[in-house]
């Protein structure tokens, strides 16, 4: 595969190419419809899962209150809010939203394989097992992170914005597109969060970011990840205590990683450093 390629014309690659995104979108397309037929379970079982008081999320923290001495100052009765859709064709509209989201999401190993498949054929055998362990961790570590997201960092900020009040007299009726854009966008920037690790490997190898400074700035790391909890977390204890570890544990990760990838860098330039003379 990696000889016939190198002998493609450019019009030969841009043919190559097309048939990429072809065989691409009609994944996309595929997924999209599937999850369209399914969207009323999905939207019922998944979207909408972190908005009642029996979601999973609630329950675990209402049995550790308990365990705790505490009572019920963990449990959720009742979210206190009712999403509603201000548009004739807001939910019509919204559930092709969804399904496309979805859709992507499910079609995008398949998507990343294509893309894979035009781009090997241009590297060198080191880069293609580099290249193909870092996806791996990219598609681990964003999913890891999204299901953090989704399991503890949503659940947490919904239910507190849905029983913060100002006046009694205001009443929390938030939209439909604002419930589902605040639940992409903690799946996404949490995600994307924790691609901590690989960020610093990278970063490491070109030599920008060493381990040494990693370390040095570990306090004022611990300041801003205990800051970042504090906004997307209810003003408690135990939701901060919660987000701050996984984040932490990334952050000590990311050091380790970037010591394995300093010495690694080390000692590829020693070997390419000719012996003295004699």
């Amino acid at each position: 595969m990696a000889d016939t390629t190198k002998d493609m014309t450019f019009l030969e690659h841009l043919e190559e190419l097309r048939w990429t995104l072809v065989r691409s979108s009609i994944a996309v397309v595929s997924a999209t419809l599937v999850v369209f037929i399914w969207i009323q379970d999905i939207f019922e079982g998944f979207i909408m899962a972190p908005a009642r008081p029996d979601f999973i999320t609630y329950r675990f923290l209402c049995a550790m209150g308990k365990e705790l001495g505490m009572g019920e100052a963990f449990c959720v009765e009742d979210m206190a809010f009712r999403i509603q859709s201000n548009t004739m064709q807001g939910q019509f509209m919204m559930s092709f939203s969804i399904a496309f989201t979805l859709g992507l999401i499910a079609a995008s190993p398949f998507v990343i394989w294509q893309l894979w498949r035009f781009v090997a054929p241009g590297l060198k055998p080191a880069e293609q097992a580099a290249v193909r362990g870092t996806i791996l961790y990219i598609i681990l570590l964003f999913l890891l992170g999204a299901a953090f997201a989704y399991f503890v960092v949503a659940p947490m900020s919904i239910q507190f914005f849905a029983t913060y009040s100002l006046s009694s007299i205001v009443e929390n009726k938030p939209t439909l597109d604002s419930y589902v854009g605040i639940l992409n966008s903690f799946l996404l920037w949490t995600g994307l969060a924790f691609e901590l690790p690989v960020v610093m490997v990278f970063l490491a190898r070109i030599g920008l970011v060493g381990p040494s400074f990693l370390r040095q700035y570990r306090k004022h790391a611990f300041v801003v990840i205990l800051v970042v909890a504090a906004i997307i977390t209810p003003p408690d204890v135990v939701s901060q205590i919660l987000v701050t570890i996984p984040l932490m544990g990334l952050y000590e990760l990311s050091i380790a990683l970037a010591a394995r990838a300093e010495r690694r860098r080390a000692l590829a330039s020693a070997e390419t450093v000719p012996a003295p003379r004699r």
